[in-house]
């Protein structure tokens, strides 16, 4: 993940070891703490002052987007923004590659969603290749990888166990569209950086879990199962990451018309079936598949999961450009 002094790539979620998640959830703890009170988010703020950062985003996004932005006010780096291709060079011709390299000369941090699978890492082995290699982060590629998202779930998992002994040895339920949710993907990869957790992946045959997650977790040792029966498996787990209907990435035909995916919704009545200390998770945004009721009971766990985002974001900023020890001095001095 690094490429020089002070640079890293945020490419894929097979980058983070254990150590560096433990790391990055550490100093997103102290960097919540420092900014509780003025004095200290005037210094989070002066921390990366004299940087800049393109968000790059040609996939529609709303809490990733402003997740990032707002990470970045955090640390006091300005921002500049393109979500259209058709308000840059592009229309013009100048392909991809070009336009990101341009970014290159400007700024010093670029954060970028697309829908092209591997489009960040292209990108990154690119600028290696430049006299300015400037950091990239993966915000989300095509249906395969979005690690800052596995990155703040397993942030928001680590808080929710923190009187339960941590990740370690929890059962993790995925539900809803697994074949092309890339945020399953993600945490799924990263969970193998944790002891004994039993992972359960509950979706219809069409939307099951791609093989090539399964050959990679029997690779790592990983028990999981597969189920269609979404009721048995929720009364043992201590996590349960709902998502979506992906259909997005349709062509033509309605999903939603042919394949019954209520059986896999979260609705009220499932609430008494769930262990008391569980957690709801869901990357949102969502439809139908969790009944806003839920929204009030205490185990719902995605509104704080948003908020959570922006802190283990900033922290994964703050780390790209060698930060840290400054961080942990300001909060060691000043008694947090």
């Amino acid at each position: 993940m690094r490429t020089g002094e002070g640079i890293y790539h945020c490419i894929k979620v097979q980058q983070f070891s254990r150590d560096f998640l433990e790391e990055i959830c550490d100093l997103a703890d102290k960097i919540r703490e420092i900014a509780r009170t003025k004095a200290g988010t005037e210094y989070l703020s002066s921390t990366l002052n004299h940087k800049q950062a393109m968000l790059y985003f040609v996939q529609p996004s709303t809490r990733t987007f402003l997740s990032f932005y707002s990470a970045c006010q955090i640390l006091g780096i300005k921002c500049a923004e393109v979500r259209d291709p058709k308000t840059s060079s592009e229309v013009k011709g100048e392909s991809e590659e070009d336009t990101v390299r341009t970014f290159s000369s400007y700024f010093d941090l670029i954060i970028m969603r697309h829908p092209q699978a591997n489009f960040a890492e292209k990108i990154a082995g690119l600028l290696d290749r430049t006299e300015r290699p400037v950091p990239v982060i993966n915000a989300g590629s095509g249906k395969d990888q979005h690690p800052t998202q596995a990155l703040l779930d397993v942030y928001t998992l680590r808080r929710s166990f923190h009187h339960r002994g941590g990740i370690d040895g929890k059962q993790i339920v995925f539900a809803g569209d697994l074949l092309r949710g890339r945020t399953v993907r993600s945490l799924a990869a990263l969970l193998t950086r944790y002891q004994g957790v039993k992972q359960y992946f509950v979706a219809p045959p069409e939307f099951q879990i791609g093989q090539d997650i399964l050959d990679f977790l029997d690779k790592q040792g990983v028990e999981y199962e597969l189920t269609e029966n979404f009721e048995a498996v929720i009364q043992g787990a201590d996590a349960i990451y709902m998502t979506r209907l992906q259909d997005e990435w349709d062509s033509a035909e309605n999903t939603r018309s042919v394949i019954d995916i209520e059986r896999f919704s979260m609705r009220e009545r499932h609430l008494q079936m769930l262990k008391a200390d569980a957690v709801i998770l869901h990357p949102l945004p969502r439809r139908l598949e969790i009944e806003v009721a839920i929204d009030s009971d205490p185990r719902a766990g995605y509104w704080r999961q948003v908020r959570n985002g922006m802190w283990a974001r900033a922290a994964l900023i703050a780390m790209t450009f060698c930060r840290k020890q400054n961080i942990y001095e300001y909060y060691l001095n000043n008694n947090l």
